[in-house]
């Protein structure tokens, strides 16, 4: 069935791991038939978390979405994974959803994925429910759930629902204050109405009169009303609160058990109610065919655009997720892709539901749905009906600030362990991959160390290799400080045409370019010019090893001043050879010094961790450089750090904050090393060598 553009909400789920997200969207599926059953995240069977690792792992790492059809619309629920490492997935699901709903715990209340995830919306300006979950297990606490978002956001948050507790205050149904109606939930999550609780009347009336007020601030005309002691109709609330959620001045509340099914259906009805439909989303922002920004409406009668915000590839294909964003396709439309320029034949096009896929004939403007084998599509293109071409702005990806080595276990297996990692980051474009000839090792960029686990487990049961971590090498450099003038003779007679080759060559510091300077001063013939390129050439193979720890030298200028040569004997290679000579014995008595490199890091912190990340800087050898407050309670902490300390700086930020900081860091510069860490990569080069 296809659904107009006023009948669609594509909303996201967000919030901390273990929250019930997936749950959710399994209590939605089974209570609208769209599921058989409710899975359950414990027994690996849900809908949202179909990959292996999932099951595995219990707990989602990539997004997912599930079509949930409720009285005549189709609500697009996006689950995103609560993990910080898959933050990638959810600026998938931001990117074209009109709308989130924050899941809290009954249990927590505002948790740090909680404050992330509302952080993310006022990013975007993306109007937003919250759903406070797990209200019926042991232990939980609605009120003081609600309590604490109330203290972190404020009198904009509206609460919507009202739960009702037995003797032992375990939710056994809930009070829908918008209707003023009362419900019991049955066993198989069936809602009974009933009376509402003498104990529960005030309640109600105090929620529907802040309800009252809430809308009347959304409008002239309805704060006559409310003032003038008049009610609102119900379709005035209704439009008063949609208003006053499209403009982010209210954040209607609800609350449930995902397991039980209680209060699903009263978090369809907002979410359809409240929620904005594609036309009334935020406009997309999107670069024109004259290279200008502009903004961008979803339009049902515009010419056809999608947008694709996600690839997934089974052993069956390939999969391009998308958003219809004006008119609508179909199968076999010509379209041309933005980023190309390129003219491409839509394939045939699906409606997913977690990993099941359902053939249909056409995506309505606004809706969101899959196209199959589009083998030159990339996550991020844009889709364009070749009349009229534009590109929407790239998804906004977290920079990766995790970096590990990958090698194949057995010898011989870098393909396919590279060939391995490019499928996965065509499905997961958050991490990046490197191969660093200067310290021989494949580096992962990634966002922590459980996606790269991830990865790692995914190279084994999907193509079959298996891989080892390793830190990744710091690449040193190495630097002289003294002037040294030595001689390189190369001599060698046996049987035949012998070798005869011999330089004098000054090194000294350079300190203006980092590339090996090569200079001549040679007078009078001592070393014919033909053989000036065989000394550089010699002396650019031996200055990629340095004396100390085999490093590259820097800033070094090398003056071939004297030497001799044999009019028989004398070829290019023996002059290679005897610069090289020269160079082995001028490096160590020239005072050399182990360079490191140093980077900028730039990490945000809320106030209250200023302290434990200032002291967790200075250990690491770093220099604050200075503070800056960004708002909202948080400061950007600046600073000097070497590249060799940093290597865990994303999962001890995280330990020390809670997950609440994040960062960046970017390599400036060398600078010489302090004695101590000298003798330590010295020491652990020599060790290395003699295995």
């Amino acid at each position: 069935m296809s659904y107009s553009v006023q009948n669609i909400r594509n909303v996201c789920l967000l919030g901390h791991s273990g929250n019930g997200k997936t749950t959710l969207v399994e209590s939605m599926l089974y209570l609208t038939g769209g599921s058989a059953r409710l899975g359950k995240v414990a027994d690996g069977n849900t809908i949202c978390d179909y990959d292996p690792e999932e099951a595995k792992r219990q707990t989602s790492i990539s997004l997912a979405i599930a079509p949930v059809e409720y009285n005549g619309n189709k609500v697009n629920v996006l689950d995103t994974p609560g993990g910080f490492d898959f933050a990638g997935e959810v600026m998938e699901a931001l990117h074209v959803v009109d709308a989130a709903v924050i899941v809290c715990s009954a249990k927590g209340g505002m948790s740090v994925g909680a404050e992330k995830a509302w952080k993310y919306c006022d990013q975007r300006k993306l109007p937003r429910l919250l759903y406070i979950s797990k209200t019926d297990e042991d232990n939980s606490d609605y009120n003081a759930a609600f309590e604490t978002l109330r203290e972190r956001f404020g009198k904009n948050i509206a609460p919507v629902v009202a739960p009702i507790w037995d003797a032992d205050k375990k939710v056994i149904g809930i009070i829908d204050v918008l209707h003023k109606r009362a419900y019991e939930f049955g066993p198989k999550g069936e809602r009974k109405e009933i009376a509402v609780p003498d104990d529960k009347k005030s309640v109600l009336d105090e929620l529907y009169d802040a309800l009252k007020e809430s809308v009347a601030e959304t409008s002239e005309e309805f704060m006559e009303k409310y003032f003038g002691g008049e009610d609102f109709t119900y379709a005035e609330m209704v439009q008063g609160l949609r208003q006053g959620v499209k403009d982010l001045s209210l954040f209607p509340v609800v609350c449930g058990s995902a397991v039980q099914g209680l209060g699903t259906r009263m978090l369809l009805d907002t979410i359809v109610d409240l929620l904005p439909n594609p036309l009334e989303g935020n406009p997309h922002s999107v670069i024109n065919g004259d290279g200008e920004s502009e903004s961008f409406v979803v339009s049902a009668g515009a010419l056809p655009a999608a947008f694709v915000f996600k690839t997934v590839s089974d052993q069956y294909g390939k999969f391009s997720l998308v958003k219809v964003l004006s008119g609508s396709i179909k199968p076999d439309m010509p379209m041309v892709n933005a980023r190309t320029s390129e003219a491409e034949k839509l394939g045939r096009l699906y409606i997913m539901k977690g990993k099941a896929t359902e053939e249909v004939k056409e995506l309505g403007c606004g809706d969101i749905g899959a196209i199959g084998k589009m083998d030159k599509l990339k996550t991020g293109d844009t889709l364009c009906e070749p009349r009229k071409v534009f590109q929407v702005a790239p998804i906004p990806f977290p920079e990766p600030c995790y970096s590990v080595a990958i090698a194949p276990k057995t010898r011989g297996q870098d393909d396919k362990v590279a060939q391995g990692l490019s499928r996965m980051n065509e499905e997961d474009p958050s991490f990046s991959t490197e191969n660093n000839a200067e310290v021989h090792q494949m580096i992962i960029h990634a966002a922590g160390d459980i996606q790269v686990d991830v990865l790692v487990s995914k190279l084994k049961s999907r193509f079959n290799v298996e891989a080892e971590l390793s830190p990744a090498k710091v690449p040193y450099r190495e630097k002289i400080r003294k002037k040294v003038e030595k001689q390189g003779r190369h001599k060698k007679q046996t049987g035949g045409s012998g070798q005869f080759g011999d330089v004098w060559i000054r090194f000294e510091p350079n300190l203006e370019q980092e590339e090996l300077v090569f200079a001549e001063e040679v007078f009078g013939g001592s070393v014919p010019k033909n053989f000036f390129p065989a000394v550089e050439k010699g002396l650019r193979e031996a200055v990629v090893h340095g004396p100390l720890a085999g490093y590259p030298v820097v800033n070094l200028k090398a003056t071939l001043y004297d030497g001799s040569y044999h009019p028989v004997d004398s070829s290019e290679i023996a002059f290679k050879t005897a610069a090289q000579l020269s160079y082995k014995a001028a490096m160590p008595e020239a005072n050399p010094v182990l360079l490191e490199p140093v980077g900028t890091l730039k990490v945000v912190i809320p106030d209250s961790y200023m302290g434990d990340v200032m002291g967790d800087i200075n250990k690491r050898r770093g220099r604050v450089m200075g503070m800056n407050p960004v708002g909202n309670g948080e400061q950007e902490v600046e600073a000097e750090v070497p590249m060799a300390e940093m290597t865990s700086y994303a999962i001890d930020l995280r330990s020390i904050t809670q997950s609440r900081g994040s960062f960046t860091f970017h390599f400036v510069r060398y600078e010489e090393a302090p004695p101590a860490v000298q003798e330590k990569v010295i020491a652990e080069t020599k060790a290395a060598g003699e295995e």
